[in-house]
């Protein structure tokens, strides 16, 4: 009998080693690869995570420097002004004398550098973007910080490539992928809206394989895991949680949605065209633009004082909006304030993405339209917070053109997952009507623009492939690594 058990125990194990030996030998993915996008989303969650932190520690020790110390010696308009102008100056002056690369958003670098048309110099571009936009984004300018770490996650990828002398194209691209995955992640919380980001709005330079995806995965979940250990579990964004909506409703979210792909199209040519203006005024110019920059940091220094609503990234701002703190008429002066106030801003080259800025327009017109709905027919059994969250989700896909990640960011964000069916509906109407009129994607054109900035400043000579010279100007950072 003890002969019979000790015969089916080694029959077992036998199977279940060739069972496992069988499945290693199938599975062709190169476990190093997936070793260092965990490596790369730890790395990404980390930076990401300090950066939000940092930059939540200037803004409040700003407004307590103010009070307590320049409030004795200086009119505290003045000092405000002096404050946010000095911060922003700091942005503005490591961004022109460092890393030029590292103005604005910073997600068409990654996207150019996953094409092998952009240069990634991470040993400039981390810190430089890091301390950058602390400066920026604590002065009050309307800038989110998911650029930021978008690209630096794709650089902290490349980072980690050039360590561990990665010679594979593939895996460096993938391991570019897996950085700026995390980097979304880890700024607003959502796991799955970093992955997709890669995926579909990505996807003219995303190799897509099943090596890549996985790797993706891996640095999005490590990324997520730890902003939450550092940060929390809660959701980015505080607000109430909504049921779904009557059926006989869905037609007026397919109305804002027809709404937001018009302006999508709309914003995101008023963005080039703000970007053309701050050229006319400094020329490209160090000092031009070093003191256009600290103007503007200055005002926005001022507008913290009188008129909060119209600096930040714009997320504050959202659950006040949400909660009916805002008038009706309120709600669309301000939305028509901050579009001025976002084109500034970013507009002007500092080193601060547009994904929160466009969050709080969507959040301020769905609301402005839930509101005047409701007051069009009291007896709709609809709340303006619901058209709130698919504003934002809406605005995204016009301008993005990234309908899926537009849905799972704000789900993410918000915690509302009963609105699911809506926020479709919206995003879906807003994707049609911006791909009718012929709007292109926010990132594809800033990266069509600089591609266009670069082959001028040459000379008009042809566009040269910029891998060998990154490859070649990494080679001696990676040999003292």
């Amino acid at each position: 009998m003890a002969n019979t058990k000790s015969l089916r125990h080694s029959i077992s194990r036998y199977k279940s080693k060739h069972f496992v030996g069988v499945i290693l030998s199938r599975d062709k993915t190169p476990v190093s690869i997936l070793l260092l996008s965990s490596i790369v989303g730890l790395l990404a969650g980390l930076v990401g995570t300090f950066f939000e932190v940092g930059v939540r520690w200037v803004s409040e020790s700003r407004t307590d420097w103010l009070k307590q110390e320049l409030n004795s010696m200086l009119p505290l308009w003045l000092s405000a002004i002096l404050v946010s102008a000095a911060l922003a100056f700091i942005g503005y002056y490591l961004v022109n004398r460092f890393a030029p690369e590292a103005a604005g958003s910073g997600i068409p670098e990654i996207e150019g550098a996953m094409d092998d048309i952009r240069p990634v110099r991470w040993w400039r571009v981390l810190p430089v973007k890091f301390f950058g936009g602390l400066g920026a984004l604590g002065s009050g300018m309307v800038l989110g910080r998911e650029g930021p770490t978008v690209q630096m996650g794709g650089n902290i990828g490349r980072m980690v490539s050039d360590i561990f002398r990665l010679k594979d194209p593939d895996g460096r691209h993938s391991l570019l992928a897996c950085g700026a995955a995390g980097g979304l992640a880890a700024a607003f919380n959502a796991p799955l809206a970093g992955i997709m980001f890669v995926v579909e709005e990505m996807r003219p330079h995303f190799r897509y394989n099943l090596l890549s995806i996985k790797a993706v995965i891996i640095s999005s979940v490590i990324a997520t895991i730890v902003f939450r250990s550092i940060s929390g579990q809660d959701a980015v964004i505080t607000m109430p949680q909504y049921t779904a909506p009557d059926l006989d409703t869905l037609w007026l979210f397919l109305v804002l949605g027809l709404i937001f792909g018009l302006f999508g199209v709309i914003f995101n040519r008023l963005v080039t065209f703000s970007q053309d203006m701050f050229v006319l005024i400094h020329r490209n110019d160090k000092k031009r633009y070093l003191i256009t920059g600290t103007i503007i940091g200055g005002i926005f220094g001022l507008l913290l004082l009188y008129l909060p609503e119209l600096t930040g990234g714009g997320i504050e701002l959202i659950p006040s909006a949400t909660n009916g703190e805002y008038s009706v008429s309120l709600l669309f002066i301000l939305f028509l304030a901050r579009i001025a106030t976002t084109l500034i801003c970013f507009g002007s080259g500092a080193p601060g993405g547009i994904f929160a800025p466009m969050l709080a327009l969507g959040t301020l017109f769905g609301t402005f339209y839930g509101q005047v709905a409701l007051n069009l027919d009291p007896t709709l059994n609809i709340a303006p917070g619901m058209f709130a969250i698919a504003g934002m989700g809406a605005l995204f896909a016009a301008t993005v053109r990234a309908p899926i990640t537009g849905i799972l960011l704000v789900i993410e964000m918000t915690n509302n997952y009963h609105l699911i069916l809506p926020l479709i509906i919206t995003t879906l109407g807003a994707t049609i009507v911006a791909q009718l009129l012929g709007g292109q994607p926010i990132y594809t054109q800033l990266l069509h623009r600089t591609l266009k900035k670069d082959k001028l400043q040459q000379g008009d000579l042809p566009q040269q492939n910029t891998k060998a010279a990154d490859d070649k100007e990494s080679k001696p950072q990676t040999e003292n690594a």
